[in-house]
């Protein structure tokens, strides 16, 4: 049994919380490229009348990003939430006439996130992704599922997800990683361990990277935060 609780939350972003199994809920990912200079615009149609949408089909919007470092100016992150396999970027997308591209794939919470309510604090976002041999996928959660604490008191950082696509790629499993940290300054700090516990934080980081065979990270703000906007020209 499933049920959902809608509102309107600060900024005019619509919020529909899902409440069910976690097994069975399901996410999009959603990579959006704008006419140029148009992100904004459509980033604030998503949120609104695009969420409204995707509600109605029984979705609930997850969160909007924008590029930080690593991704075009005018391209949008978007991962919505479902009950079903459906992730319906044509609902979101609708009447959004300056949508240049669209590439979207299903993926499944693993470790995290427990339940789908959606981000809200502003910060710098990191989505990493990560291509595991089938034979180290255990070890690869294991090892998340250890550093993960040691991280988040370290940094005053949060891990949000760890989401496996449903495809595969040349026989590796294909899995997206999300976290917090409160400033681009922290995601720097993160990366320079000062102290053992940091250095030891750094060691188990290290140890589930070195499983995969490819890894690649790009940086984002949180345009459907309820705290506050990022106003800042980063590209």
């Amino acid at each position: 049994m499933s049920w959902t609780q809608s509102g309107v939350g600060k900024n005019g972003v619509r919020r529909t919380t899902l409440y069910r199994d976690q097994m069975t809920v399901t996410y999009g990912h959603h990579i959006i490229t704008t006419a140029p200079r148009r992100w904004q615009a459509e980033a604030n149609n998503i949120r609104t009348t695009g969420a409204e949408r995707i509600a109605a089909q029984g979705g609930a919007l997850f969160g909007v990003w924008r590029s930080q470092i690593g991704r075009p100016r005018d391209e949008l992150t978007v991962v919505t939430v479902w009950n079903n396999d459906e992730s319906n970027a044509g609902a979101l997308l609708h009447g959004t006439p300056h949508i240049v591209s669209v590439s979207q794939e299903v993926m499944r919470p693993t470790l995290r996130p427990e339940t789908p309510e959606a981000p809200r604090r502003q910060g710098n976002y990191a989505f990493r992704s990560f291509d595991t041999p089938p034979e180290h996928w255990d070890e690869f959660l294991g090892l998340c599922a250890a550093a993960w604490p040691g991280f988040e008191s370290s940094y005053d950082s949060q891990v949000i997800g760890l989401w496996r696509f449903d495809e595969d790629r040349n026989g590796l499993r294909r899995s997206l990683l999300l976290t917090r940290r409160p400033n681009l300054a922290m995601w720097e700090c993160s990366k320079i361990p000062q102290g053992e516990a940091e250095t030891e934080v750094r060691r188990k980081l290290s140890q589930h990277y070195d499983l995969c065979d490819a890894t690649c990270v790009y940086t984002t703000t949180l345009l459907s935060a309820e705290d506050e906007q990022d106003d800042v020209r980063w590209t």
